[in-house]
């Protein structure tokens, strides 16, 4: 039996290692779908010429980057110029230049000393000023009175003249404009001679502001709406013999009609994250054991389920602005908790959404959108025993979308009104139809796998179900020694964190065979009855107990029972033997244990092989044994308690359930609490004597 249980467990391991490559590689091609899935793909570059008509496969709206950056240039281009007002210490300084360079001709015509020609040399050789031979001549011939009259001319009117916002432009234009600025008391010559010496200090006073002009320009920028490109499907995007633009290499790029550059870098990037997310949950699930781990067939669903949402996110996220937001991938990890259990939720939902959002523009929001939408709405849904917990899952999926759309999408995108309450209701779609989809698949789901939900535990396990109403009738001793069992582990599974719903289900239903020979066993037998046990065989005997396992087993396919269920019926006895009958077998056979077949006392198994079927095993034994012995205190019932666990560790029935020591410690807390509250251990009374008789009476005891 050893030797082929271990078989067994060779091959499901050898079955569950090629799913999970398989599953490996089915997600690795997915992720990289957009690149090996196109076949009409091209290599062409912006400038070449099409081969041939290049249409668009599906309906695709997207914000042309091409387009947009092309209206940004054009409103930059658009901005002029920006010139600081005019700077009044200009003038200032000029009109200071020009103070300097009369007092230097009012220097040399002075000069006595020097001849008319030396006097005209020096006034050529003035740095600011050119002045022509005629004018020097005319200047060098002023009496005193007109030389002094120029002067101030010369100084009013650049005062004048510099008044006005000058830009480098305009100084031509206002130079030819002095001589009008010349009083007109003044001769032609000597309002020559202010013209030239005006004309030469007249500069800009407003200059260009680069820091102003930039602002200007990124204003520009900055007012410019992302440009919206739309393709309907079948619509030409580019004619054959037609020069690819940027803007239709964009389309055509989004649209996966052209073959990316770098492609080897793409399947390389695809394949990391997908190994990676693979050796994560390879590490995860072999600490954490989820149900579906050492069952192929839940497996495989699994793995479909997670290839299936995978790809439906391959084909809906790339190239669209809502959809993303729109798609209930959190239906996947709602499912997967409500037939698995939390943990598988959420370290597959984990996995699911990083490779979801894998090589879209938005990796970053996208991802954490789905990610954060699912793992809260697995939180909500919680044990998931009412309609309302998907209500509930689903409004709180909705919720935290819009928070993080808020969060993410609309400070680092440009979103106008109507777009943001798109988004929000894309929000709001994603919740209800993940709930939805949730609600509507579990069910079908667990009927094929045999994986109750806590809504068909709940259904099952109500005492009016024909299966209980006829373990009822047929054997009421063990339907009220299944109810005491049920409420031994479920209080158990709570107190180490196991599915309480799942375990009191369980026990109600571990001992249904019986109902098929209810007599058989003590607990349905009348006081005085004759005990059939005593005449028969042992291995007879043993082999009879036994058989309510198999019995069991058949009730359960009758009525249907989820396969979750059958597991509790099976492994509840594990492999342990029936030691009352194989001690009778030892007995008669003079204690030689050669002549004593042992496997024929053993039940079939196989051990727990969760926590939720240890329990039962547990308290099974546990409530037995305290019904048989009716330990006197909580000493000797802890004692009791203790015994049946090591007596089941030691047989290694505890070996395949992960139940951890301090596990097992908190079971036995749990389990004398409860059946201390059951027994009621009482005082003993002195016997009394009755007025009318001498017959010793015994009161009603007290409970401690």
């Amino acid at each position: 039996m050893e030797a082929s249980s271990a078989r067994e467990r060779r091959i499901i391991v050898f079955l569950r290692g090629i799913l999970f490559v398989s599953l490996i590689i089915l997600s690795y091609l997915l992720l990289v779908m957009p690149m090996t899935l196109r076949p009409s793909a091209l290599p062409l570059r912006p400038g070449d010429v099409a081969p041939r008509d290049l249409q668009a496969p599906r309906d695709i709206e997207y914000i042309s980057e091409v387009r947009t950056e092309d209206a940004r240039a054009a409103a930059e281009n658009a901005v002029a110029p920006v010139y600081a007002p005019a700077d009044p210490s200009i003038a200032r300084k000029q009109i200071e230049r020009l103070r300097a360079a009369l007092h230097y001709i009012s220097t040399v015509r002075a000069d006595e000393y020097a001849s008319p020609d030396e006097k005209a040399s020096d006034l050529l050789a003035l740095q600011d000023i050119s002045l022509s031979e005629k004018t020097i001549e005319t200047l060098l011939a002023l009496s005193d009175s007109r030389w002094e009259a120029v002067s101030q001319e010369s100084l009013r009117v650049l005062e004048q003249v510099m008044r006005n916002t000058i830009r480098e432009e305009d100084v031509e234009t206002l130079r030819h404009s002095v001589p009008s600025y010349v009083s007109l008391s003044l001769s032609e010559a000597q309002a020559q001679i202010v013209s030239e010496l005006v004309t030469a200090f007249v500069v800009p006073n407003s200059l260009y502001s680069e820091e102003m002009t930039d602002a200007a320009r990124q204003s520009a920028r900055d007012a410019v709406k992302p440009v919206t490109k739309t393709y309907k499907a079948g619509e030409t995007i580019v004619a054959a013999g037609e020069i690819i633009t940027p803007e239709k290499f964009e389309a055509l790029e989004l649209l996966n009609l052209i073959q990316p550059q770098r492609q080897w870098m793409d399947y390389v990037g695809a394949g990391a994250l997908t190994l990676s997310l693979a050796v994560f949950i390879f590490l995860y699930f072999r600490q954490r054991r989820p149900l579906f781990w050492s069952d192929i067939r839940s497996l495989a669903i699994v793995g479909i389920l997670f290839l299936v949402f995978l790809a439906g996110t391959r084909l809906t996220f790339p190239s669209h602005t809502i959809l993303p937001y729109l798609y209930p991938l959190p239906a996947f990890g709602l499912l997967i908790a409500t037939l698995f259990g939390l943990d598988a939720a959420l370290a597959l939902m984990f996995a699911l959404s990083l490779l979801a959002a894998y090589g879209i523009p938005d990796v970053f929001g996208v991802g954490a959108y789905h990610l954060l939408t699912a793992w809260v709405g697995i939180l909500v849904l919680g044990a998931a025993r009412r309609v309302w917990a998907f209500v509930r899952a689903g409004m709180a999926i909705s919720a935290l979308g819009i928070t993080l759309l808020v969060a993410y999408r609309l400070p680092f995108s440009p979103v106008d009104w109507v777009g943001a309450a798109t988004l929000a209701g894309a929000a709001a779609f994603d919740g209800l139809a993940s709930a939805s989809l949730t609600l509507l698949l579990q069910y079908f789901l667990a009927q094929m796998l045999g994986v109750p939900t806590a809504l068909q535990l709940l259904e099952i396990s109500r005492p009016d179900t024909p299966l209980l109403q006829f373990f009822l009738r047929s054997a009421p001793g063990t339907y009220q020694h299944s109810l005491q069992v049920a409420n031994l582990a479920e209080q158990a599974a709570e107190r180490i964190g196991a599915d309480a719903l799942l375990v009191r289900v369980g026990a109600l239903f571990h001992d249904i065979g019986k109902a098929l020979n209810p007599a058989f066993f003590i607990e349905n037998q009348t006081p005085g009855s004759l005990d059939t046990h005593q005449d028969m065989d042992p291995v007879e005997t043993a082999q009879t107990i036994i058989r309510h396992v198999t019995d069991g087993l058949t009730l359960a396919k009758k009525y249907h029972l989820p396969k979750r269920i059958m597991d509790f019926i099976r492994e509840h006895h594990g492999t342990l033997i029936t030691r009352y009958q194989y001690n009778q077998a030892l007995e008669a056979a003079g204690g030689d244990v050669l002549r004593v077949d042992i496997e024929k006392f053993r039940y079939p198994g196989p051990p727990p092989r969760s926590r939720e079927t240890a329990l039962l095993m547990l308290a099974d034994g546990v409530e037995a044994r305290a019904r048989a012995e009716r330990p006197q205190d909580e000493g000797a019932l802890r004692s009791l308690v203790q015994s049946v666990i090591e007596y089941d560790r030691q047989a290694g029935q505890l070996d395949d359930t992960l139940l951890t020591l301090r596990d097992l410690h908190l079971i036995a807390d749990s389990f004398v609490s409860t059946l201390r509250g059951a027994h009621h251990f009482r005082i003993q009374y002195p016997k009394e004597l009755n007025e009318n008789d001498s017959t010793p009476t015994v009161p009603r005891g007290i409970s401690k």
